[in-house]
């Protein structure tokens, strides 16, 4: 797989057979990978940076798990190809995990458009993440979903910055009840400046 990679087409999907005996060696690799590239922002928020080899891999697990044969590839691909990177953004995940039921439905209910509200500041910029817009993720009465797809937007300036090694960048939350911030490891700023062109 590559970084120059920017879509995932039906010829790039690995026979089954052929997967079954890479599989556990290809997901050993992508622990490392995917570690870089995962994020906690406070107790509860993490961002899983997506890029076309983790959603590569996504479809290739779905259609492994779910048995569902070519019928199944395109509504994958319809899926996961919105989440790999376009050379000028990273893109993520964004899960709110609460493993007490009671706890995450009172947090997820005070959490209204918490997806808005995610930034990356470095060397003196700051790119906001904007959400997926393929449904509305907090309701009416101000309950947010404890998944958002986020892209963050680089202009060319922004992206020279953000790639040039020893950059310090925060990945911060600001909700009036979520103010959170991480700082990222240079290894991790590393594997995220990979996504641009």
């Amino acid at each position: 797989m590559s970084k120059e990679n920017r879509v995932i087409t039906p010829a790039d999907i690995m026979p089954m057979s052929q997967y079954g005996k890479i599989r556990v060696e290809h997901r050993r690799k992508l622990v490392e990978v995917k570690r870089l590239r995962r994020l906690h922002v406070g107790p509860h928020v993490t961002l899983y940076f997506e890029s076309y080899d983790t959603m590569w891999a996504q479809v290739q697990e779905m259609l492994h798990i779910e048995r569902g044969g070519d019928d199944q590839i395109e509504g994958e691909l319809a899926a996961y190809n919105p989440l790999i990177p376009q050379g000028q953004e990273l893109v993520a995940t964004m899960m709110i995990e609460i493993e007490d039921e009671g706890v995450r439905r009172r947090t997820l209910a005070s959490l209204g458009h918490i997806e808005t509200m995610v930034s990356l500041t470095f060397a003196g910029h700051t790119v906001t993440a904007v959400p997926e817009d393929d449904m509305e993720r907090t309701t009416p009465e101000g309950k947010t979903s404890s998944v958002h797809f986020l892209h963050f937007t680089f202009n060319p300036e922004q992206i020279t910055a953000f790639k040039t090694p020893g950059t310090q960048a925060m990945l911060e939350i600001t909700h009036a009840k979520y103010g959170h911030l991480t700082r990222l490891s240079e290894e991790s700023r590393a594997s995220l400046a990979s996504d641009f062109a």
